[in-house]
């Protein structure tokens, strides 16, 4: 069998890997015990090599997985810690107005955690959905009923029953609102 063909063979199995190529070539070869000798430590170096570097990508790939399950698993530890102080001026409030009794020290507590919660959503860049006294948008609302008005143009949002609230251009949640329809023919 001629090189030629010998290269031939080979280069129809693609699963032929160059060290068995090279073994190839070994068991071809009739020349000098040396270049034998050579041959196969260059086969025993690719093979290791290969190990290797199978083993170096299926560590890389493991990382990367374990990487990609913390980041899901601890998505919410940022804004979670963000919330906490909001949460424990919620309970010195209560607490507060629990032990002196007053409701206007209660209000004013409520109001200033209402505060600290609103600036929390904005620096996660949770922008509320300005709703009160625009044209109805089941994009950004969801209505919850419809009130007969005479003085405003039906389908606008008369009242918000709950905020709504967007995250960059996605709506988190839309705002329940009510809007007008027209007042019923006499």
């Amino acid at each position: 069998m001629s090189q030629a063909e010998q290269n031939e063979n080979k280069s129809e199995r693609p699963e032929a890997t160059s060290a068995e190529v090279l073994a190839d070539a070994l068991a071809q070869d009739t020349g000098s015990p040396l270049a034998t000798v050579a041959l196969q430590a260059k086969v025993d170096e690719l093979q290791d090599r290969m190990i290797r570097m199978q083993a170096d990508t299926e560590n890389f790939r493991r990382r990367v997985q374990r990487e990609q399950d913390d980041a899901r698993k601890f998505e919410s530890m940022r804004i979670v810690r963000d919330m906490l102080p909001g949460m424990d001026g919620l309970s010195r409030a209560v607490s507060s107005a629990e032990q002196t009794g007053d409701m206007q020290t209660l209000l004013d507590g409520i109001k200033m955690v209402a505060q600290q919660f609103r600036d929390i959503l904005k620096a996660h860049a949770a922008e509320p959905i300005d709703a009160l006294g625009k044209p109805f948008d089941p994009n950004l609302h969801e209505a919850l009923t419809q009130i007969p008005s005479a003085d405003h143009e039906p389908m606008t949002v008369l009242q918000v029953v709950e905020m709504g609230y967007r995250l960059h251009d996605r709506v988190v949640r839309p705002a329940r609102v009510i809007v007008s329809c027209a007042p019923p023919q006499a």
